[in-house]
């Protein structure tokens, strides 16, 4: 046991920190690593199903992490995408499929099972793929987790409708015994949920023994999938309800940070699983089917999913997306296959191939999203570029460049006043919101000499440089100091040594943008932790004085590494010597 770990998470830190170097992603990383140590390659693990039983945790914990996100509330705003999307991404896609499959020579009975089980999406490969670029919360990861959850809701009709599929195993009525016992278990979970799990809860966390809080709620998402499971359910739709049910509660990120790593191991080690389940004998011999079968599931399953998308109003980039991030075969398509060999609805071989279709799609679908973030996804959203205002006679006092968050404070003052000014910024979208609002704002690029002209800069006696990028900074300070030698400038700097390089240009005000909001909140900590005001204030001027001035004479040697490191250790040094002088029971003791 001890030398499968060792091979399992040996490869992980091989095989993932190079897919994620290359940009891939982590799922690639386990799937290939799975591929490598399975039976069907270098054979360092034979026994497969032995890890995909702990695996399957590794499901369950994430449908549960979702659900600890996923509020009643916000469920319920996404009604229309779980199930007017969710279905006919399903349905349309599992009709194309099964057509192919006939078409290639299947009974209707073993098609529709394999187009069905090719339809659904892989919970565990797409909900990682999209957080790792944090698309989860645009449009395309929200449709996404809509259709993901209601294949989640629909695998367990599908399952109970197989024996309907089989030649031999036709029943004569509905199966009501495990629908009321699926219906049962469901409502356990939800009144267990509301009346036990969070008085449950604060008992444990009141104990103050983080172990024991750990066990609970990892038995929370065992016991939920369980009972689920015993049902005839999906585990993952059990361990999901139990996740909205605790979203609301006060013990939802302390029960995130709890799982959290059992999900990720054990999340890997299901991709790990899924890579040594690869039959590399059965690819060898029949390459060219798989490939055309891999095809075949990817296109249909992109066109078929961006589709119904489209129809229901998303852009373009968002139902493209959407299709290339759900072209896979799941994790529960292999439940299917071995339910419908099982019922007598689809032969071994033919299951044994569809599990290799769906294998591969797995393998592919992280290097083609990849792909396609990385080349089509920016060509869609690429916009021909807007054309620059036209600035007639602008004749203010200030001219700002950067018109976001300082800008704008720095703009609604001089309102205040009654100040004129002309403010400059690059985001055509929060310019129209401004002008709304009142404000005199141009859409333009304050580091071109034309618009800087255009917007009075040499007629203005000052420049307010507050635009967030160092190098634009740089630029406009430098445009201005050749070009309009009497304009007064202060600027915002993002750091230290942008505030050097601005000391270079000699800005005559450099403010940073984050100083001052800083030492009021250490004024504020202080203050909570009972440390007088007067001598907070005291230490707070001290501490700003001090920084000014080392800030000043470090700018000599800003540029040498060393000298530099040498006079920020002198500067703490001296900053300590003056903070013991200015001491309370030291100044008293002086006095």
């Amino acid at each position: 046991m001890l030398l499968t770990l060792t091979t399992l998470l040996g490869a992980i830190l091989i095989a993932v920190p190079l897919t994620r170097r290359l940009g891939f992603g982590s799922v690639l990383g386990y799937l290939l690593a799975g591929v490598l140590i399975g039976p069907s390659a270098l054979g360092l693990i034979t026994d497969v199903g032995q890890i995909t039983a702990i695996a399957q945790l590794g499901v369950v914990m994430l449908l549960f992490l979702i659900g600890l996100e996923l509020r009643p509330q916000r469920l319920w705003t996404m009604r229309k995408a779980v199930f007017l999307l969710g279905p006919a991404q399903l349905c349309l896609t599992a009709a194309a499929l099964a057509a192919l499959g006939h078409w290639a020579g299947l009974n209707w009975a073993a098609a529709t099972v394999v187009g069905t089980g090719f339809a659904l999406s892989s919970t565990a490969t797409v909900l990682p793929m999209l957080a790792e670029r944090d698309l989860l919360g645009t449009q395309a990861g929200r449709d996404s987790f809509a259709v993901l959850l209601f294949q989640d809701l629909a695998f367990v009709p599908l399952v109970a409708l197989l024996p309907v599929l089989a030649e031999t195993a036709v029943p004569d009525r509905l199966p009501w015994m495990q629908v009321v016992r699926g219906a049962g278990a469901i409502a356990l979970i939800l009144i267990g949920g509301r009346f036990l799990l969070r008085p449950s809860l604060r008992m444990i966390a009141g104990l103050r023994t983080p172990e024991i809080f750990t066990a609970l709620a990892l038995m929370i998402v065992v016991a939920t999938a369980l009972l689920c499971e015993e049902a005839g359910l999906s585990a993952s739709l059990g361990a999901f309800l139990a996740g909205v049910l605790l979203s609301d509660s006060q013990y939802r990120h302390e029960l995130r940070a709890n799982i959290e790593p059992f999900e990720g191991l054990l999340l890997g080690f299901f991709f790990l699983s899924v890579g040594m389940a690869v039959d590399l004998r059965l690819a060898v011999a029949n390459p060219a089917a798989l490939v055309a079968g891999v095809a075949a599931l990817l296109a249909t399953k992109i066109l078929l999913s961006a589709g119904p998308a489209l129809a229901m109003g998303r852009s373009l980039r968002n139902a493209v997306r959407l299709g290339i991030a759900l072209p896979q075969g799941s994790e529960f398509s292999f439940v299917l296959f071995t339910a419908a060999v099982v019922a007598g609805a689809l032969p071994v071989e033919v299951s044994a191939f569809a599990t290799l279709v769906v294998a591969a799609s797995i393998l592919t679908t992280p290097v083609l999203f990849a792909a396609s973030e990385t080349v089509l996804i920016p060509r869609l959203t690429r916009r021909p570029d807007p054309q620059f205002d036209r600035i007639d006679g602008a004749d203010a006092p200030v001219v700002i460049c950067g018109f976001g968050r300082v800008g704008q404070i720095v703009g609604r003052v001089l309102r205040l006043h009654r100040i004129p000014f002309t403010a400059l910024d690059e985001d055509p979208e929060q310019v129209a919101v401004l002008r709304e609002l009142g404000y005199q704002v141009y859409f333009g690029d304050p580091t071109r000499l034309d618009v800087l002209r255009a917007a009075g800069a040499a007629r203005a006696k000052l420049l307010v440089i507050a635009v967030p990028d160092i190098e634009k900074t740089l630029r406009v300070a430098d445009i201005a100091k050749a070009e309009f030698p009497d304009l007064r400038i202060l600027a915002r700097a993002r750091n230290r040594f942008h505030v050097h390089l601005l000391m270079d240009r000699e800005v005559d005000g450099i403010v940073r943008e984050t100083f001052h909001s800083s030492l009021r909140l250490t004024e504020l900590v202080l203050e909570e932790l009972g440390v007088p005001h007067a001598d907070a204030e005291r230490a707070l001027k001290l501490f700003a004085e001090h920084d000014e001035r080392t800030l000043e004479t470090s700018h000599a040697v800003y540029r040498d590494e060393k000298k530099r490191i040498q006079s920020a250790r002198e500067a703490i040094r001296e900053l300590e010597t003056l903070f013991e002088a200015d001491n309370p029971e030291n100044r008293h003791a002086a006095e």
